[in-house]
């Protein structure tokens, strides 16, 4: 295969990424795996869904980086357990606990230098809308400013697109595109409390929960709690 051929893909083990996985090799892409720990609640079972995901799609390469400095920084509730996970708040328009200090610029920078290591042409992540309300390392601003960093910080040669496919999709309509590509979504954890089942309560069950019933199918993960509209 090419280079032109090859996408860096950050892997989180959840229905974002997974989805985004999907999109990438609906175009053409040979997927390489890039999934990060770094002192997450649920890291294992993020791990372990997203090493799943890897042998459905056959990936060329699965990465695991652990990394203990976000975690040693703080300021979360997903990487401090002195800090609780707030029960969601759909219309809240404050940073929610959940948010990880400029993480994304963390993880894109190792998928950076991952993609130009492996000769990828191309770093997919499955950052949307909904996110960037609440998160401020989402907004489409802030993935077109790390694009330039890409371009400043590697070899002449090198080329590398930093595709956000969802970034101005809502939640619903992910699952709607992911429903039509047939991303396993039985394999993959969004949950920000528990490893089993999903708590059903927290900000990323919430929205995946929503998103399913709006796409008009139901959540295949296992939940302690799920709304009465389910």
């Amino acid at each position: 295969m090419s280079k032109d051929d090859r996408a860096a893909i950050l892997v989180s083990g959840g229905m974002d990424s997974a989805t985004a996985v999907y999109e990438a090799i609906e175009r053409g892409y040979e997927p390489y795996f890039l999934h990060t720990s770094y002192g997450q609640r649920t890291e294992d079972k993020e791990h372990a869904c997203a090493e799943a995901l890897a042998d459905e799609v056959d990936a060329t390469e699965f990465l695991r980086v652990e990394t203990g400095h976000l975690s040693a920084i703080g300021a979360s509730s997903l990487t401090d357990e002195e800090m609780a996970v707030e029960d969601a708040n759909m219309d809240s328009e404050e940073i929610p606990t959940s948010y990880v200090p400029f993480r994304n610029a963390n993880l894109l920078s190792m998928a950076t230098s991952y993609a130009e290591a492996t000769d990828c042409s191309a770093i997919f992540i499955g950052a949307h809308s909904e996110d960037f309300s609440g998160y401020p390392d989402c907004r489409p601003a802030f993935f077109e400013a790390f694009q330039a960093v890409i371009d400043a910080g590697t070899k002449p040669e090198t080329e590398i697109e930093l595709v956000s496919p969802f970034a101005e999709w809502s939640k619903t309509e992910i699952a709607e595109r992911g429903l039509e590509l047939g991303v396993p979504y039985e394999l993959t954890w969004s949950c920000y409390r528990d490893e089993e089942p999903a708590c059903g309560t927290c900000d990323a069950c919430a929205f995946r929960l929503e998103a399913f019933r709006r796409a008009g199918s139901r959540d295949p993960i296992a939940y302690a709690e799920r709304p009465t509209f389910e």
